[in-house]
């Protein structure tokens, strides 16, 4: 693994590029396979759906495919069927170590002095396509380039993206990986073929806990699976990240509302804040924004069977006193602190005790503030 941090890799986990099944996504993968085998291949593919659904998986599935075959006569003589490819073939080990010449992979990438992720991919990562498409391709005839995601592109790279689509070179394949295809501009998404991957089903979470995560207990697997509210890389992070203790404490504090426990939210805090355990830290904001989300919901459309019961008793207690307008402003808040504390050196333990307090102000019906 190299030592500088990967933005397409989630801890130790292994990264979509080197991951060889797809769980829980066989419509959006016949889809492409049928539009490829058909001749009916579109040159950009912009795939979304929420995070850790599949989406890059799914995009180094059909790069492999396209790389390794080359036209649908050549794949259907031989009888393929679907875009798994074995572990051992050449192809998927070139691309796994990004080592294939045809392909091209964008992303943000980390300063060499700070070891650091910049916060954007800067349009001199885009500007890497007019080498790459320029250049002879290999057997195949296919080049394939991968962005992942669109959603992190500043203005002048989506713009210079823009241009590599509207004139796109022969045998070319564009795949867009969005979390979010609203925030992409209008005309990126009308040059593109949506493929849409939806939330896992809860078998599938099931099945994904089993395999990479074994050694969780099955209610500790039941709660993940709740958390992860259909996302296999979230039910993954959860489980990895010490999300179960953590989500558990954060309850705890949160039942003491509308006036806080203080002794355990500092006992919270501190867990979460502790040095040299970002993970931790990440996964804390996550929860609570989670958390803030889902109440939000339960308070606009009422519980479901998705409602985690101590959630829902404390929906039930705090939710009409703060509003729905004050709750959503909390949501949102906590979004917002959590990217600042991303992007800047803040005092950790400081981040997570002003979002609480945000919390018991709209839990008491008082006026938000941040």
């Amino acid at each position: 693994m190299s030592e500088l941090p990967e933005a397409d890799r989630q801890g130790d986990l292994p990264a979509p590029r080197e991951t060889s099944e797809l769980i829980g996504q066989e419509k959006a993968e016949a889809a492409f396979l049928d539009a490829y085998m058909s001749g009916r291949m579109h040159h950009a593919w912009l795939l979304t759906g929420p995070k850790g659904v599949g989406k890059a998986t799914l995009a180094y599935r059909m790069a492999r495919f396209v790389l390794k075959y080359g036209d649908p006569e050549t794949a259907k003589a031989m009888g393929v069927s679907s875009l798994q490819m074995d572990e051992a073939d050449p192809t998927f080990r070139q691309i796994a170590g990004l080592g294939h010449m045809d392909l091209l992979l964008l992303r943000r990438p980390a300063d060499e002095k700070t070891k650091k992720l910049k916060t954007v991919i800067p349009v001199e990562e885009v500007r890497r396509t007019a080498g790459f498409f320029g250049k002879s391709a290999g057997g195949g005839g296919w080049r394939v380039a991968i962005v992942d995601s669109a959603d992190e592109m500043n203005a002048n790279a989506a713009n210079a993206l823009l241009k590599v689509l509207e004139e796109p070179p022969a045998k070319s394949l564009f795949i867009l990986i969005s979390h979010q295809p609203g925030r992409l501009l209008p005309t990126i998404r009308s040059r593109c073929r949506k493929l849409p991957l939806t939330p896992l089903a809860p078998e599938a979470i099931d099945r994904i806990l089993a395999q990479h995560a074994p050694d969780l207990a099955p209610e500790q697997a039941a709660l993940v699976a709740a958390l992860s509210e259909g996302s296999a890389g979230r039910a993954l992070s959860i489980a990895a990240a010490g999300g179960i203790e953590l989500y558990t404490q954060m309850m705890t504090v949160l039942a003491s509302l509308p006036r806080l426990d203080i002794k355990a939210l500092h006992a919270f805090a501190d867990m979460a804040a502790r040095r040299g355990q970002d993970d931790k830290f990440d996964m804390a904001l996550e929860l609570l924004g989670d958390w803030a989300a889902r109440l939000v919901r339960t308070l606009s459309q009422g519980p479901d069977s998705t409602t985690l019961p101590r959630e829902g008793e404390l929906a039930a207690r705090i939710g009409q006193s703060g509003g729905l307008d004050r709750w959503v402003e909390v949501w949102e808040k906590i979004g917002a602190m959590a990217a600042r504390a991303n992007a800047l050196n803040t005092d950790r333990k400081l981040v997570i005790l002003n979002a609480f307090s945000l919390i018991e102000a709209a839990s008491r019906g008082l006026t938000v503030r941040a």
